[in-house]
């Protein structure tokens, strides 16, 4: 697939316009965190496209393919991931006390075509391919492998598999640096978390000065407490064992300066754990919860109007797409903002792509992720106890593609090289823009 080509200058005006839509309130609001966030975009071509998902879809709607083979009525409606590239994968610990290995991230979840989940994920391993070096074959090959291993898994649990037979990535299960990352999770501790943000004085424990903490005044102290008062509202019954796991010892304000959180006011909250014991304490944030890029593109009213706001939606979304997902997770309001509310977890580690370097290993890890891809789109229907997407995924998303088995891979692997050409140009425009002092408000 090719994408029509635009000289520099134009499409500098393009990617300067969509920029200014999905970030010109936030950066206006902090623009020192944009340039943190712009500088880490600026060191590769994956770490712009990371940083895009806006401009990406943006030009699947210009380019008319927002449609497409594969998509109808069922298929076009299923909970996507919206943000699914290739660093978009790590360990959490589930709510039954599992490490698991699987999809992170789920700040630009929505409803849409499966479809679009595949296709960005296959051009963010171009990307990768690219930047290691791989031959044009050697892409090829992968996304074939992602495209197999998808369609292997979806096939298998819409025809009925047992859930032995398709089991998730644990310590167990997992291979490779699937395996080597869940090892790194578990030997991490809740104590080194909190040794590493908070401190002990006057016999309790509290947020240690510094790190990137912002001591709150009075009073937006207190507009905290009460937002944090809402989300105890929104937590399953299971979630807490405890009632002094309510008890807030501490809260301190949080900048985000990532290449997602950018300009997002957030906030940490430190509470009472499980039992008296000072190691057990928990931390949360609070998190102005962002539009998707994706919603843009996506004009049924009755999944915009399905969302309170956009913590709401980003909590649903998660809990749909993630079996057993985090028992902290949940929503609230904050100065009529919506935000998402979860654990900072001790045991939180992200795939690390920068010692995945040999094609047998990388070829393993992408037909994984492929395997992940799919028990996620599959999660995520009449069985998740939401009423937006009333029908099995898996089977839907089975029989299309089963309508056209041998286009599938290929629909993939033409997307992989063309999309991921385009991001490499448009990164190098993107660089030019930002030190030629060319983007507004910087």
């Amino acid at each position: 697939m090719s994408f029509p080509q635009l000289n520099g200058e134009q499409r500098g005006d393009e990617i300067l316009a969509v920029f200014d839509t999905a970030f010109g309130e936030l950066l206006a609001a902090d623009p020192a965190a944009f340039r943190v966030k712009f500088r880490k975009m600026a060191a590769s071509a994956f770490a712009f496209y990371r940083g895009t998902a806006c401009l990406f879809y943006r030009d699947l709607d210009q380019d008319g393919i927002l449609g497409g083979p594969y998509l109808d009525e069922r298929t076009s409606r299923v909970w996507i991931h919206g943000d699914l590239h290739a660093e978009n994968f790590g360990t959490y610990m589930d709510a039954n006390g599992r490490l698991i290995f699987n999809v992170n991230d789920f700040d630009e979840a929505y409803v849409g075509p499966f479809t679009w989940d595949l296709q960005r994920f296959a051009a963010s391993i171009a990307l990768i391919g690219y930047a290691k070096a791989l031959s044009d074959e050697q892409i090829t090959e992968l996304v074939q492998i992602y495209a197999g291993a998808y369609r292997e898994r979806i096939h298998a649990l819409a025809t009925g598999a047992k859930s032995d037979e398709v089991p998730p990535f644990t310590l167990d299960t997992a291979q490779g640096p699937l395996l080597d990352a869940l090892r790194d999770a578990r030997s991490l501790t809740r104590f080194g978390l909190l040794d590493s943000m908070t401190e002990i004085r006057d016999f309790e424990r509290r947020f240690a000065p510094g790190g990137g903490s912002v001591e709150l005044d009075a009073a937006t102290r207190y507009k905290v407490l009460a937002a944090f008062d809402g989300y105890l509202e929104t937590l399953p019954d299971s979630s807490l064992a405890r009632p002094d796991s309510y008890r807030v010892k501490d809260v301190v304000g949080r900048r985000g300066i990532g290449i997602g959180s950018a300009g997002l006011p957030s906030y940490n909250i430190l509470l009472e754990g499980h039992s008296d014991a000072l190691e057990n304490d928990v931390v949360i944030y609070i998190k102005q919860a962002q539009t998707p890029a994706v919603s843009r593109h996506i004009t049924d009213p009755s999944i915009r109007d399905y969302f309170q706001h956009e913590g709401h939606r980003t909590v649903i979304s998660q809990r749909a797409l993630q079996a057993h997902a985090d028992p902290w997770l949940g929503w609230t309001e904050l100065d009529g903002a919506g935000q998402l509310v979860a654990e900072v977890s001790p045991y939180a580690v992200d795939l690390d792509w920068g010692d995945i370097d040999d094609p047998e290993e990388i070829a393993q890890v992408v037909a994984d992720l492929g395997r992940a891809t799919a028990t996620m789109h599959s999660a995520a229907d009449d069985q998740s106890g939401e009423s937006l997407v009333p029908f099995s995924t898996e089977r839907a998303i089975d029989a299309a593609i089963a309508a056209d088995e041998d286009g599938f891979a290929p629909l993939l692997v033409d997307f992989a090289h063309g999309y991921g050409a385009r991001a490499r140009a448009d990164h190098q425009i993107f660089v030019d823009l930002f030190r030629n002092g060319r983007i507004p408000g910087l």
